[in-house]
């Protein structure tokens, strides 16, 4: 009888001895793998797109089927070990082949997506923004544009007019593809206050216009000339006619009135009725007409010093500016119809 307790005992350790080797050479050979990338080599970045809902198992086809795991079931054994087998996010990653199966998960895990670059250039319209955004895949255009004439979000971040025009700050930015228009607006209107001091406020205040009218005012400087040492100089010009009540007379907001421009300006677009036609109404026009970025919005608060009234350009990018109405005249002879 002793006899036979002993061999049972024997045999079940031996057993246990057996087991526990065949565990620590499985959780040996586990941890290997979790730390072995699929290429030494390949850094290829390789995108990789977990939607809403994705369970483990197709997030893990996707993984093998791009080559980036070596081994599904032992991925699935070490991400459930790890307790993360649940925890991935949805969006879309940056992976690649030279990445562990640790770093992949651990990547997948902490929603780590991969962010798309767009720079804004100064002087774009909503228009032109919400191109770049749908060409970039971070939002449609149609539902940018929809959003950045929002009532209620203008009310939401206090922002005048009829849409966001002006306030979406000229700068690079990083959206994760399908990010909402609300998170891109709020993302742009924070850096625009960033940028917009108190000081300017204080400044627009002592010229007698309001922020409002400042941006729009720098919109329209913005959209006159790329040439930074002329801003002050065109801003001169508008500032002075203001203070004269003479029209602005600026073709790029007639233009912004007007849908669908063709590219080509004509006498019958400025008699056109609109509330941007700054060659009919007095003053500024209702909001800006683009994005101005803070050289412009500079320029519009600190006007160059001088007694210019007109401005006609020399089409070399720069612009020939004059005191009187009959000078006026004989630079756009000279430079526009080549007399």
């Amino acid at each position: 009888m002793k006899k036979n307790l002993k061999k049972i005992f024997i045999t079940l350790v031996f057993i246990l001895i057996t087991f526990s080797l065949a565990a620590l050479i499985f959780f040996q050979n586990l941890k290997n793998f979790s730390r072995t990338p699929a290429s030494s080599s390949d850094s290829t970045e390789i995108i990789v797109l977990i939607n809403k809902g994705d369970t483990f198992n197709k997030t893990l086809n996707k993984l093998r089927k791009k080559q980036l795991i070596s081994n599904s079931l032992k991925f699935k054994i070490f991400a459930k070990l790890s307790k993360k087998e649940k925890k991935i996010q949805s969006g879309e990653y940056g992976l690649n082949k030279t990445m562990t199966p640790e770093q992949i998960l651990n990547i997948l895990v902490s929603g780590s997506v991969k962010l798309r670059k767009i720079t804004i250039p100064e002087g774009h319209t909503i228009s032109q923004i919400s191109d770049i955004l749908e060409n970039k895949n971070i939002c449609s255009k149609k539902e940018f544009i929809k959003y950045a004439f929002n009532r209620n979000l203008l009310k939401k971040f206090n922002i005048p007019g009829l849409s966001f025009e002006g306030y979406l700050f000229p700068e690079t930015y990083l959206f994760e593809k399908n990010t909402h228009p609300e998170v891109i607006i709020k993302k742009m209107i924070e850096n625009f206050f960033k940028n917009y001091s108190k000081e300017f406020s204080k400044k627009a205040s002592e010229l007698g216009l309001s922020d409002h009218e400042i941006i729009t005012l720098a919109s329209i400087i913005e959209k006159e000339t790329g040439q930074k040492e002329e801003r002050t100089v065109i801003s001169s010009v508008f500032h002075n006619r203001l203070k004269k009540n003479m029209k602005l007379e600026t073709d790029p907001s007639v233009i912004y009135g007007i849908k669908n421009f063709d590219g080509n300006i004509t006498r019958a677009d400025l008699k056109k009725e609109t509330p941007y036609n700054t060659y009919i109404i007095k003053g500024l026009p209702p909001g800006p007409i683009a994005n101005p970025g803070l050289k412009s919005i500079k320029a519009a608060l600190y006007p160059a010093k001088t007694d210019f009234l007109f401005f006609v350009s020399k089409k070399d990018g720069t612009h020939y500016f004059s005191k009187t109405y009959s000078e006026h005249k004989m630079a756009v002879k000279k430079y526009q119809l080549g007399r």
